[in-house]
């Protein structure tokens, strides 16, 4: 919880300081429109914080329910790549996209995988350099579909990667960045594919040589 105190105060400091600028300016200056954009940008963050943990602490209750319906994986993951479109060219990323040219159809719920996608792209976003790309990619095998998200971050070390999916790890913790995260995104993807009957798997070759997660989905029988 100190973790998550910490963060909550940063966006609250960064709400507060556009909140005085607002209160000084004048007219709707350049100023002004930048300290509505932060504050627009730090109450988002700090909703996505507290729907988390909502979503985590639903999880362990055992009180989320999940509205399953027939899907189109490729659609759900294109949504999922057009709602962070504006955040990889925020950070200059390149963003790639690779779908088969039939659907991929599924029984899921396509809100809860979006959010699934969303987590893992905005989590490439942040250990991924100005100017590196994340591929999003969906393929069909046998009896499962497979989405995985690569980047050319910074990696994941050795002694890290069996437990990024656990709740409250980071997936470099001797990191400073200041846009980290707590460590509860990952853990949420984990059980919100697992609520599907699938699965997901972290692999990287070391730090500084990007990271690869894999979520892997049950087809219905034909």
């Amino acid at each position: 919880m100190t973790v998550f105190s910490h963060e909550l105060r940063n966006s609250l400091g960064a709400i507060r300081g556009a909140t005085h600028i607002l209160r000084m300016e004048t007219s709707a200056g350049p100023a002004a429109a930048k300290a509505r954009a932060m504050i627009e940008r730090q109450v988002g963050q700090m909703s996505r914080l507290v729907e988390d943990l909502l979503d985590v602490s639903r999880m362990r209750s055992g009180h989320l329910r999940l509205q399953c319906e027939r899907i189109d994986l490729c659609a759900v993951a294109a949504h999922a790549a057009q709602s962070v479109e504006f955040a990889m060219q925020q950070r200059d990323h390149r963003m790639t996209t690779t779908f088969p040219k039939t659907p991929v159809w599924l029984q899921a719920d396509p809100t809860r995988l979006e959010q699934v996608f969303v987590n893992l792209l905005i989590n490439a976003a942040k250990y991924t350099e100005a100017g590196g790309r994340v591929e999003l990619s969906v393929e069909r095998e046998k009896n499962e579909a497979t989405v995985s998200i690569c980047d050319t971050g910074i990696g994941i070390a050795p002694d890290v990667l069996p437990h990024v999916f656990d709740l409250f790890v980071q997936a470099d913790p001797r990191s400073r960045r200041g846009d980290a995260g707590l460590g509860i995104g990952l853990a949420l993807v984990r059980s919100l594919v697992e609520c599907h009957g699938g699965r997901v798997t972290a692999a990287s070759a070391g730090l500084r040589r990007g990271s690869e997660f894999t979520v892997r989905l049950p087809m219905p029988a034909e």
